[in-house]
């Protein structure tokens, strides 16, 4: 369901050279996994014999017995809609050979070799294994089947995923054969490992999966040999991990004698999107050489339960030490970005309107940062706060108190009046709140911030964030424009951890005031207020959570989603905050305004990226102005999956 699949690693308990034992264990942990809708289930290297069985490999008792127990795992869960991959010793050509078989309804669908043989210090693999040619892909007759045999085999088990297998070192090698599968289509990747335990390893080698995941942009499933494997020398300790696109979803606790066994929901669907929107993935051919098998092998199952975490705030690290870090420097783009410009025309003025806001609030941040780099006075940033029929008190007050601390020019101009008499000039009726009555007071205001850059020398430094662009919330030629927009780049979400974090290294006046501003309600304050003079237009009443739009733009631009699927994470990220009804509502909002508002983006002003997602017309976002949102929200609607 949505791209979704279920993966289990295993690293059973095993006994040296004992198959029959390996084989019961094996099958019980593929019993286990079905019924846990797993789909698919990874076992360490050479897990039906053990990996450390050294010269016993050659002997033909071993052999013969690895043949019998291949037949009876897959004849054992012929009924069973699972793949399984288990690790042994295959002997073709009179060659051995360290083998991965992939086993599916009864059936050896395919088996691939190890390519690259660890022959170095504590290793000797190459006194029994020989090493496969990559590029090699022939036949073997294997207990009656003919079978593909070769280490360019994918399976395609959906129309979203395709697997590939590599074994241990081939993951160590320069270019692991991995890099090659994903070329050739594999989203998802199993290596069957024995990799030993050294000081540190475990920390190079969850690294190492993490890194390869990324770079091919593809789910990365690892299971390795446990401490059941003999310890004459050296020591296994059953690491297992699962990561995707660099991340790691789950990983075992290492040197359990019981055995260990994680799961993890590998998302193919965005990683298929990924390859498709945010990689030089197209780029990359295959040599000449590379002879690829695909193998079908269509999963009947599918997942009705996604059992994965999503993050509620995507744009927001959930750790307080990275989420410092990473609010460092996205002030830093930020005033990078504004310091460039400032240098670039060579201003000694900006022009910054300040309501009290969040938004107004980290722009007037960014830039008292900005002249102090660039070592200008900071009279030369020119804060202007202009009261209308909406606005309040705490906001006021707040407003004035931040320019004053802050220590930058500040200005103040009512624009009633200047309202009032443009609605005579429209022959409009002031009490008739429609949205005439709120743009005026948008537009008198840029007006008024523009006319006095022009009068001082500077620029207005634009104040919208990211959020707001996505969903249109801005008057056109009003607050919608400015000449440089620092924080177009910074989702709502964000922006109270930005001034959070710039309140926590401030005095305690300072800090005050700006964990006051975090805390006031988002409010345009375009209409007037209620009875006991609070702010009486809520936009999170209007167009919806902030953190849902932010969730639902995460997923629609990064990785393509489509509303049901987003809906349904949703569903678990907030958990029971927010019902199903309530996520569809705010989605279909937002997508309609989404839609509709493309136009306010295709001629917004320049500003700095700071994350994954923009959407600047010259950049990250190109959008048709006309696009029908219909297909979309009808999707949403449907009462099916």
């Amino acid at each position: 369901m949505f791209g979704f699949h279920r993966v289990t690693a295993s690293s059973p308990e095993i006994r040296i050279a004992d198959i029959d034992f390996n084989e019961r264990k094996i099958i019980d942990e593929i019993i286990k996994a079905n019924t846990q809708s797993s789909q698919f289930i990874l076992f360490p290297e050479l897990s039906l014999t053990g990996y450390t069985m050294a010269d016993l490999f050659h002997q033909e008792l071993v052999l013969d017995r690895v043949k019998e127990s291949l037949q009876n795992i897959a004849t054992a869960t012929k009924s069973l809609d699972i793949v399984i991959i288990v690790g042994a010793p295959i002997e073709v050509k009179h060659k051995l050979y360290n083998c991965a078989c992939a086993i599916h309804k009864g059936k050896i669908i395919g088996i691939v070799p190890k390519i690259f043989h660890p022959n170095y210090r504590e290793f000797y693999d190459k006194r029994w294994f020989t090493a496969w040619n990559l590029e090699d892909v022939i036949e073997i007759e294997l207990n009656g089947s003919n079978i593909p045999f070769g280490a360019n085999l994918i399976f395609k088990v959906s129309e979203d995923c395709s697997f590939c297998i590599e074994l241990c070192e081939d993951l160590w090698s320069i270019i692991p054969p991995s890099s090659y599968h994903s070329i050739a289509g594999a989203n998802l990747c199993f290596n069957l490992s024995a990799s030993n335990e050294l000081v540190a390893k475990s920390e190079y080698r969850a690294e190492l999966i993490k890194q390869q995941s990324a770079r091919c942009l593809m789910g990365y499933v690892y299971s390795s040999s446990g401490p059941n494997e003999s310890t004459t020398d050296i020591v296994f300790g059953g690491d297992i991990l699962i990561a995707e696109n660099g991340a790691l979803l789950n990983r075992s606790n290492r040197f359990s004698l019981e055995g260990e066994t994680i799961q993890a929901d590998i998302d193919c669907q965005k990683l298929n999107s990924l390859r498709k929107t945010e990689s030089s993935y197209s780029d990359h051919k295959l040599p000449d050489s590379h002879n690829y098998i695909y193998i079908n092998c269509f999963l009947d199952k599918q997942l009705s339960d996604v059992k994965r975490k999503f993050n509620p705030h995507p744009f927001v690290p959930s750790m307080g030490n990275e989420r410092n870090k990473r609010c460092e420097e996205i002030f830093n783009i930020q005033t990078s970005g504004l310091i460039k410009r400032i240098k670039h025309i060579g201003l000694d003025t900006v022009v910054i309107g300040i309501s009290g806001g969040l938004d107004s609030t980290l722009a007037l941040l960014v830039t008292v940062d900005v002249f102090k780099r660039l070592k200008k006075p900071l009279t030369g940033i020119i804060a202007i706060t202009m009261p209308g029929f909406g606005t309040t008190n705490r906001t006021y007050n707040n407003a004035i108190e931040l320019c004053k601390k802050l220590g930058v020019t500040l200005r103040e101009i009512s624009i009633k009046d200047a309202c009032i008499q443009h609605f005579k000039d429209i022959d409009h009726d002031p009490s008739i709140h429609s949205v005439t009555y709120e743009n005026v007071q948008a537009r008198e205001r840029t007006q008024l911030l523009m006319d006095i850059a022009n009068k001082e020398g500077g620029i207005v430094i634009g104040t919208g964030d990211l959020s707001e662009i996505a969903l249109g919330w801005s008057t056109y030629n009003g607050d919608h424009m400015s000449m440089y927009a620092v924080n177009c780049g910074v989702p709502k979400t964000l922006i109270r951890y930005l001034i959070q974090w710039k309140a926590d290294s401030s005095d305690n006046e300072l800090k005050n005031l700006l964990v006051d501003v975090i805390d006031t309600p988002v409010s345009p304050e375009l209409l007037p207020n209620d009875k006991d003079s609070d702010i009486n237009q809520k936009t999170e009443e209007i167009v919806g959570p902030y953190e849902l739009h932010d969730f639902f733009l995460y997923h629609f631009i990064k990785y393509g989603a489509t509303p049901l699927k987003i809906a349904h994470i949703a569903e678990i990220a907030f958990e029971s905050k927010y019902d199903t009804a309530t996520i569809k509502k705010w989605l279909s909002k937002f997508i309609w305004r989404f839609f509709s508002q493309q136009f306010k983006r295709s001629c917004i002003p320049d500003g700095p990226k700071v994350g994954s997602i923009s959407l600047s017309p010259r950049g990250d976002w190109r959008m048709p102005s006309d696009a029908v949102a219909k297909m979309w929200i009808d999707q949403l609607n449907k009462d099916e999956v």
